[in-house]
């Protein structure tokens, strides 16, 4: 298939492992990748061990999951208790562990959680249903958001008054500037996530990459796109130079998909919001803006999302700024496995422990 098999040939592949290798520096270049998916691509197709000491690549905040706080969970708890509600939410949110709980042990004990595979999907739950309020959990980044967002709007523009929406809806950029500035990081390239680019475009990285003086690329999943992602990196560091390139030409654009941008606009505001492991920051969250209050379930319900203290021993925090590799956690592969997770670093399908814990990544 184009696009995928030209982008998966072992030849070209070895081509360019070689290519990185010569043009590496005394010192491997600390590359992080800022997407979940990019992580879990590296760890399925071995790219971290075939570039060692050439590269180090380190993990990012790239699992909305992931850097969703606990405070979130008891908060869609407390929803799913109240008389007459029903949560609706995709599949990897239900493992994840607030303060006491998550939503799949409340599940068991008889809480209403339905998993969707569409925010559209939770709009029909609630026409379905007039006499019972559906909570959609909305939880993404740039990428899902839109989804998020025409959901709200349609629900408004059928008239359904037991539709909500708990909104975790967070943006990328802002949580790399505070990474880039942290000298604990140490990041000398960012590899740019693809799916949020398609939306926001490439040209969000502007900022970042001229204030901070970081060579940033988009690229895409495949081997073959991570591993040239890697070398346009490695060349804008011989150069001395720090810009935007796109690998991911074939998705993504300077401008990004206008149409999205304009829907974001209309139904969300920008807004501080908590990070896991890196705390608020400011501008980075997407609350529902004001003409769509009457489904903002924090208003509606009156039960805020309160961000509280993460769980002792756990150190996902610091495995998504990057400052240390899963194994360094004393609870990964212990404690803290995929079937008994202990945070959402290992809960979700792209958290960067549970791909270390499949793909054996080891410590580097």
């Amino acid at each position: 298939m184009r696009f995928i098999d030209d982008f998966r040939d072992p030849a070209a592949a070895r081509a360019l492992v070689g290519r990185i290798l010569k043009d590496a520096g005394d010192a491997p270049m600390r590359l992080m990748e800022v997407c979940g998916t990019h992580t879990v691509a590296i760890g399925r197709a071995g790219i971290r061990n075939l570039l060692s000491g050439a590269v180090t690549l380190v993990s990012g905040p790239g699992c909305p999951v992931c850097v969703t706080p606990d405070g979130y969970i008891d908060a869609a708890i407390a929803l799913g208790r109240m008389p007459g509600v029903r949560l609706a939410s995709f599949g990897d949110m239900l493992r994840v562990p607030g303060r006491s709980s998550s939503l799949e042990k409340e599940r068991g004990k008889g809480l209403d959680v339905r998993v969707v595979y569409s925010p559209m999907d939770a709009v029909a739950m609630a026409a379905a249903a007039p006499e019972r309020e559906t909570v959609f959990l909305g939880v993404g980044f740039e990428t899902t958001a839109p989804a998020v967002a025409g959901a709200i709007r349609a629900a408004s523009e059928r008239g359904l008054e037991n539709f909500s929406v708990l909104s975790s809806v967070r943006t990328i950029p802002g949580a790399m500037a505070v990474l880039a500035e942290d000298p604990d990081v140490r990041i000398e390239g960012f590899l740019c996530p693809a799916h949020v680019s398609t939306v926001i475009g490439t040209d969000a990285y502007l900022p970042l990459a001229s204030t901070y003086r970081i060579p940033c690329v988009v690229a895409g999943f495949e081997p073959l796109d991570i591993l040239l992602g890697i070398s346009m990196l490695l060349r804008q560091k011989k150069e001395g130079a720090a810009r935007v390139e796109n690998e991911y030409s074939r998705g993504a654009t300077p401008a990004g998909n206008r149409k999205a941008q304009a829907l974001l606009r209309e139904v969300f505001s920008p807004c501080d919001t908590g990070w896991r492991g890196i705390g608020v920051i400011p501008g980075s969250g997407l609350r529902i803006a004001d003409r769509y209050a009457a489904f903002d379930a924090e208003k509606k319900h009156g039960v805020p999302v309160v961000f509280t203290a993460e769980t002792k021993g756990c150190r996902c925090g610091d495995v998504l700024k990057g400052k240390i590799f899963p194994a360094e956690c004393p609870l990964f592969g212990k404690a803290c496995v995929p079937e008994e997770p202990v945070g959402p670093c290992m809960v979700s399908g792209e958290g960067t422990c549970a791909a270390y814990y499949k793909y054996g990544s080891g410590s580097r």
